[in-house]
């Protein structure tokens, strides 16, 4: 019983990766994502091993599950991905409080942020 599978919402030449609640806004964490945009997997892997934004090593681990799921759940050529999409999404904020003069309070928000990479396999122009 039970329901019929769901369609693959994604191509057959194409593979994702989702890194979710990472604590970096969402602001800085685009900044990184667009570096990596549309670039061959090899140049982007080595923009963020030579990155000097905190969050490059994060980015970096999302990269390269997205290149082992293509690899290894899709069967995709390693050696010809490009990274199709890098986009950022909203998560919850935490909010904190720190005290300020004359019985004030200040508000500290905490952002987090949700990182989808996904990859697609191009074929080589001769």
């Amino acid at each position: 019983m039970g329901k019929a599978k769901a369609p693959r919402a994604l191509a057959d030449n194409e593979a994702r990766a989702v890194n979710k609640m990472i604590r970096i806004s969402p602001q800085k964490l685009n900044l990184v994502a667009a570096m990596i945009r549309g670039k061959k997997v090899s140049a982007a892997l080595a923009e963020l091993e030579f990155s000097r934004k905190r969050i490059s090593g994060e980015v970096k681990k999302t990269l390269e599950s997205a290149i082992a799921n293509a690899a290894n759940n899709h069967d995709l050529d390693v050696d010809s991905l490009v990274v199709k999409e890098a986009f950022v999404g909203k998560a919850l904020v935490m909010k904190r409080f720190s005290p300020r003069g004359r019985g004030r309070v200040g508000s500290i928000q905490k952002p987090f942020s949700h990182l989808t990479i996904v990859v697609r396999e191009v074929e080589e122009a001769a």
